[in-house]
């Protein structure tokens, strides 16, 4: 009897032996197309996790199939998913500090963007995420636009009367104060809600308008230009115990693998915004642009809805929003 044990626990110690100790693999969830540029980055991050061999894998959610767009902050914090792309001011419910990453005339152009990354703002919005047990992998800024039905979108007075999605509370208030009726959704609905008239404008980035296919339901696109009003932040994120339970090697893997991502990311959210208008342009949709005077008139209504609201009543609010606008 006791050779056979003998026999059996070598067995077990041999099969154990056989089995990478660390083999891990992630979950990664997003809202969006597989055509999309947010998905691009994602896979992006897998190939190059799985390219380092470190045992490391990187298993991709696409278009809302493990969690819906706004329920996957939530289950990231508990560690019930390990990685998301996402808006974070979808989180801004959890965190008002977060709604700054998408607030209007906050970011001017996407160089400034770049520069709002490396800046102590972001440094402090990356302590607050630690805090929620969650760690950024990837930072990136996407801009946007307006899509309508009938009128174009370019000025305060053109939403007046108008149901209007906007995707972030900062923008709402701001829509709010200009005459619109609001109706907060992700991304993944607007076409539904555009085709069946719930909405006449929204606001979301040039690569959702194309990959959710915007263009074959509005009547008017006014695009993120030399003159942009919308700029949303849209991170790669890991639960941090998550990334801290890797081994060194699998950290670094990750690490260098979002590093190579992000630069791409930049890059090709600029690209983005030109490739749009071909698309919109290429159905029939007419083109509209915002002047600098335009961008001045939004900015006032903000200052007198969103910038003021956020100032009066988030804990520490004028410092968050001098921190976020000092950035040059």
């Amino acid at each position: 009897m006791k050779a056979w044990k003998h026999l059996a626990l070598a067995g077990i110690l041999g099969v154990t032996a056989l089995t990478p100790a660390f083999a891990k693999e992630l979950r990664l969830s997003h809202q969006f197309a597989t055509g999309d540029v947010r998905h691009k980055v994602a896979e992006m991050i897998a190939e190059e996790v799985a390219a380092a061999n470190v045992d490391l894998s990187i298993k991709i959610f696409p278009a809302s199939s493990l969690f819906k767009a706004n329920d996957q902050y939530i289950p990231l914090t508990r560690g019930q998913l390990d990685m998301t792309l996402f808006p974070l001011s979808y989180a801004g419910g959890q965190q008002p500090v977060y709604n700054l990453t998408l607030f209007p005339g906050l970011i001017k152009s996407h160089a400034h963007a770049k520069r709002v990354n490396e800046s102590p703002f972001m440094e402090e919005l990356e302590k607050v995420l630690n805090e929620e047990d969650v760690k950024t992998l990837v930072r990136g800024y996407l801009a946007g636009g307006f899509a309508s039905v009938g009128d174009c979108v370019t000025r305060p007075e053109h939403v007046k009367g108008k149901t209007v999605r906007a995707a972030g509370k900062g923008f709402e208030e701001m829509l709010a104060h200009a005459g619109a009726s609001i109706a907060s959704m992700p991304s993944s609905e607007n076409y539904n809600a555009m085709q069946s008239k719930i909405l006449q404008a929204l606001n979301t980035s040039s690569s959702s308008f194309v990959s959710f296919r915007l263009y074959e339901i509005v009547d008017c696109y006014t695009p993120a230009a030399e003159n942009a009003l919308w700029f949303m932040y849209q991170p790669v994120v890991i639960n941090k115990t998550t990334f801290d339970g890797l081994t060194p090697e699998q950290q670094k893997a990750l690490t260098d693998a979002s590093a190579k991502a992000e630069a791409w990311y930049f890059e090709q959210a600029q690209a983005d915004d030109a490739a749009s208008v071909e698309v919109f342009q290429k159905a029939g949709v007419k083109i509209a642009t915002m002047t600098e005077e335009d961008i001045e008139a939004w900015k006032a209504v903000a200052q007198e809805s969103s910038f003021k609201k956020f100032a009066d009543e988030v804990p520490d609010g004028q410092r968050w929003l001098d921190l976020a606008t000092s950035v040059e």
